[in-house]
């Protein structure tokens, strides 16, 4: 239950992924009751939550399509050192540091563009010290100059190790020189000319979005060729403010977004001494907030970070993963619970952040994944669940680093938000109150939202329980007009959204909802108040 939440929708989309037949809840468990409420509208949903990684061909062009990916990410740890005058890349330490030939975004703007034409496009640009200076296969560590590793990998004729001895000591690349060359702030200002040059400013359908590098607090371990000490936020700030001009210089209606850094303690470490702020994540706003005042513009649009949601020790853990998004309550007790004094409630933290820092900044997730338990039906609905949330909380663009295909269950997860029913047909765009009575929502999530096109009102509600839960849907403040339609995607068939219906009566629905699962209920008819208009970055983009 979100009790200091107004959740409602005129579409009622409950997503059904069913693994085992149940008829109960779980013993000690009590039933929990949804109510969606119309009338009480959050705010916009921008599309831009159901953004996936499109560089080095993530996603496919016929699915993009599909579903209308409304935007699509150039970034991953291969961006970080990507050189677009050569269309070249080093990869880091997860793939031993070999620098080749690598997808350029013009190929990425063209693929997307032309499987829908209204997908935005996010670009990262790298602002470490260092960038590829060549196409052909090499790397930084061939066993031929620095000898026997802990791991090595044949590249294109290179034996090319980990830049790790046999005897576990981290080895120096003394020779940056041999596949890099010094980056700057002149090769990004041409890269981005070059970008306006081909597709048009931001304004006029060109690249909507770059992201400051990827994960700067890990590029002493990730990036350890380049730079083997790790920089702390005063430096990796300066950068952010230096290549941030440079993008703005070129492209004023773009959008940028930083520092874009990884999972929990990436958004606190590497806090520079002197800091009056607890965590980097902080102290990088409130540095970009005295240096646009001080300059006369805005620089950075977005505070960005990346998160991995889930646990792959269990399903019932994987959800509970979701609740670090939003629970002011939850309290896992990890390590950084401990040094941040309670739980992460990671949107609601960063909206805080925000609103001290640098109001008017929106909040950005430009890399999640999937933490996989292993059972991919029950990933599919940890995903469903974590977009539910990105919209009842005002998360404004989040991409999938996960690889989908079109047969997968997570990729019918994104049907049942984008194209439930084969027709383009879609999850509302306005959020409403929605509430489950089950307070840590381990049994029982529900996400409402009205949609503008046909005033429907969509529903989303997923069982997290191996067990059938029969309860009851009440909905406030909206005038349906008959049964209400029912899309499914469960167990019974994976391969296939199947649809079926269900009767309003006295402004309520009884159903069982099959366990592990995710069901969409569609109303028609309309809600008794105005949605709100756009606001944020939605209204900047569309």
């Amino acid at each position: 239950m979100r009790s200091t939440s107004n959740r409602a929708i005129l579409v009622i989309a409950v997503l059904t992924m069913s693994f085992v037949s149940g008829t109960s809840v779980a013993i000690g468990q009590t039933t929990p009751t949804l109510s969606v409420n119309a009338g009480s509208v959050r705010q916009a949903i921008n599309p831009d939550i159901y953004g996936m990684l499109g560089g080095a061909h993530q996603l496919n062009s016929t699915l993009a399509a599909e579903l209308k990916v409304p935007n699509v990410r150039f970034g991953g740890d291969a961006a970080t050192r990507y050189n677009w005058t050569i269309g070249a890349t080093c990869d880091g330490a997860d793939f031993w540091f070999v620098c080749q030939s690598f997808p350029t975004v013009d190929s990425m703007v063209t693929n997307y563009r032309g499987a829908y034409s209204g997908t935005h496009i996010l670009s990262t640009i790298p602002i470490i010290p260092w960038i590829a200076s060549t196409s052909a296969a090499t790397c930084s560590y061939p066993v031929s100059v620095y000898g026997a590793q802990q791991s090595t990998n044949v590249v294109n004729g290179v034996n090319c190790g980990n830049g790790v001895s046999s005897g576990g000591s981290k080895i120096v690349d003394s020779n940056l020189a041999l596949n890099m060359t010094a980056n700057n702030t002149t090769i990004q200002r041409n890269w981005v000319t070059h970008l306006v040059a081909t597709f048009g400013s931001a304004a006029s359908g060109g690249v909507n979005y770059y992201q400051l590098d990827n994960e700067p607090g890990g590029w002493s371990n990730t990036h350890r060729d380049a730079e083997p000490t790790q920089p702390d936020y005063g430096t990796i700030t300066t950068l952010g403010e230096s290549y941030a001009t440079a993008i703005k210089s070129v492209d004023p209606t773009a959008k940028v977004f930083g520092p874009s850094d990884f999972e929990q303690w990436g958004w606190c470490a590497n806090n520079p001494s002197g800091s009056t702020t607890k965590c980097a994540g902080q102290y990088y706003l409130q540095q970009f907030a005295a240096y646009d005042a001080a300059h006369g513009s805005r620089t950075l649009d977005c505070f960005d970070e990346h998160y991995i949601v889930g646990d792959s020790s269990s399903i019932a853990n994987s959800f509970a993963q979701v609740r670090n998004y939003w629970d002011t309550t939850y309290n896992p007790g990890t390590s950084l619970n401990n040094f941040l004094g309670g739980p992460l409630e990671m949107i609601p933290r960063f909206q805080n952040w925000v609103a001290t820092y640098y109001p008017g900044t929106c909040i950005a997730m430009s890399e999640y994944e999937v933490q996989h338990t292993g059972n991919s039906l029950a990933d599919a609905l940890v995903l469903a669940d974590a977009l539910g949330v990105f919209g009842y909380y005002g998360l404004q663009l989040a991409n999938l680093y996960d690889r989908v295909n079109s047969t997968d269950p997570e990729a019918y997860t994104f049907r049942m938000y984008r194209n439930y029913d084969g027709a383009g047909s879609q999850f509302g765009d306005t959020s409403v109150s929605s509430i489950s009575s089950d307070a840590t929502e381990s049994q029982l999530s529900v996400y409402g939202a009205t949609r503008s096109s046909d005033k429907a009102l969509t529903i989303m509600v997923i069982n997290k329980t191996a067990s059938a839960i029969q309860t009851s849907l009440s909905i406030a403040n909206f005038d349906s007009t008959g049964n209400a339609a029912i899309y499914t995607y469960s167990n019974a068939n994976v391969n296939k959204i199947v649809l079926g219906t269900a009767s309003v009566t006295s402004n309520s629905i009884q159903y069982s909802f099959p366990g592990y699962s995710a069901t969409l209920f569609i109303l028609t008819g309309g809600a008794k108040t105005a949605p709100a208009p756009p606001t944020g970055l939605a209204a900047q983009v569309q």
